[in-house]
């Protein structure tokens, strides 16, 4: 959750980041940075007191934990209150960071935070304290530490980090942030809430376990996109960049190319684990829990359809004029909650929670941002669908055919994994070369080859 809500929090103050950079107004940058100090600190104060109200409810009816662990669930949630709290006030070096597209500093920060977690499990393992009460007390701490070390790297490096709130003050610019940023936390905080929402319906009706097939699809689907989604900060600042040198044609062409890429990166790295996600699971947690199978491979699905239109709210976002797609997400985010518990009260089995969601969040969702898209930013439909949806399903359907039929031919073990890894990868490439990539792709990439890869024999 705190890492969704920093990255979701930061897009407002990004987009206004990005946006005068790309107008080279260095002042501008200034008032932006301490109006958004300003405004973070009010909204962090805010989300405390709204997360300490809802732990009351939590732990008084709503949430099914057993009597004996009710402390240390307490405990945990206290020290992330704390961690969501500074998180948020340091949203704006994060917007920095991404505004100067400095992705080596992600990198490192990259490295670190694996690092400090395999601390966090040696910790747990030589512990002679709850273990649980340690685990998530220690994970809380790591977003304070890599935060921290980001709020120094930027006022050393970046000028625009100057704290001066009365000097930079404009209350013109606070408004129009504060609206910005109030549409964007709606959508993102109801779209957080829909997510994390779902654990709790599904505990409502069935055991604990069934909560831990989520959470294993939910962690496997993060780490298979990972990719994704650094690409998707690499490429967001300079759609931004494009609006604010009034480059909008560069800005629909980026997104569209971002919509593609994303879809084929996520593509790339989950079909192999979709064919094979049976043994893989056995594998790594010996007793599978029921239902974690299918529902890893429903939100892996639902993952890769939303990753064809996502990148299209970020070139609305660049416009400034997002109240009415964040009206329409909201109640999107929302709409799924009711209808898998009336579901659930009739009887229907866990996974029909994710059927609901990808139709109404996939699809439906995906609908939106592609007719505000076209409202907002002029990116066409037609050719959304032949340029990006058409060749990337395509793709996708054919290597899990030929997975699934690679897949009958062998039997079970880590020889058949490495080769439908193999199989489906090389398949991958001669599907992007022929099906997916653009004349125009095809000659940047071909470019870049002969730049670097022959330069470097010769």
């Amino acid at each position: 959750m705190l890492g969704f809500l920093n990255a979701a929090m930061a897009s407002a103050t990004q987009r206004f980041m990005s946006y005068s950079e790309g107008e080279g107004d260095k002042e501008k940058q200034k008032s932006i940075f301490n109006v958004s100090i300003s405004l973070h600190l009010g909204i962090a104060l805010l989300v405390g007191i709204i997360l300490l109200i809802t732990g009351y409810f939590f732990f008084n009816g709503i949430l099914n934990i057993p009597g004996n662990r009710i402390f240390a669930a307490q405990t945990i949630y206290c020290s992330l209150i704390i961690s969501t709290m500074f998180t948020i006030m340091t949203v704006p070096y994060d917007a920095v960071m991404n505004a100067h597209e400095n992705m080596k500093y992600y990198a490192m920060i990259g490295v670190l935070e694996s690092c400090l977690k395999l601390f966090v499990a040696l910790a747990c393992v030589y512990t002679t304290f709850d273990r649980l009460i340690v685990y998530g007390s220690l994970m809380a701490c790591i977003p304070l530490i890599t935060l921290t070390i980001m709020r120094l790297y930027c006022h050393k490096h970046y000028e625009e980090c100057t704290i001066s709130p009365r000097k930079y003050w404009q209350k013109g610019l606070m408004r129009e942030m504060t609206s910005f940023a109030g549409w964007s936390f709606a959508s993102n905080a109801t779209n957080m809430i829909g997510n994390y929402g779902l654990g709790i319906v599904l505990n409502m009706f069935f055991k604990t376990t069934i909560n831990a097939a989520q959470g294993i699809a939910g962690q496997i689907t993060g780490q298979l996109i990972v990719f994704t989604n650094n690409m998707l900060k690499a490429l967001n600042p300079v759609i931004y960049k494009s609006a604010g040198s009034q480059n909008y044609k560069l800005s629909q062409d980026l997104a569209l190319t971002g919509c593609k890429f994303s879809f084929l990166i996520t593509a790339f790295f989950t079909l192999p684990f979709i064919i094979e996600t049976p043994y893989i699971l056995k594998i790594w947690l010996k007793n599978t829990p029921d239902y974690a199978v299918i529902f890893t491979r429903l939100q892996i699905a639902r993952t890769m359809i939303e990753q064809l239109t996502t990148p299209i709210t970020v070139s609305v976002s660049a416009t400034g004029k997002i109240r009415q797609l964040s009206i329409a997400k909201t109640l999107i985010n929302l709409l799924p909650l009711p209808l898998i518990y009336l579901a659930f009260s009739y009887g229907a089995p866990p996974y029909t929670m994710y059927l609901i969601s990808i139709l109404i969040w996939s699809f439906i969702g995906g609908y939106i941002n592609l007719y505000f898209g076209k409202k907002q930013c002029s990116i066409s439909i037609k050719r959304h669908l032949y340029e990006v949806v058409f060749p990337c399903i395509s793709t996708a359907f054919i290597i899990i055919i030929i997975g699934h039929i690679f897949l009958s031919l062998q039997r079970e073990g880590l020889q058949r994994v490495i080769t439908t890894v193999l199989v489906t990868s090389s398949l991958f490439i001669i599907l992007l070369i022929t099906i997916c990539l653009s004349k125009q792709e095809k000659g940047i990439i071909s470019k870049i080859y002969k730049d670097k890869v022959i330069h470097i024999k010769s």
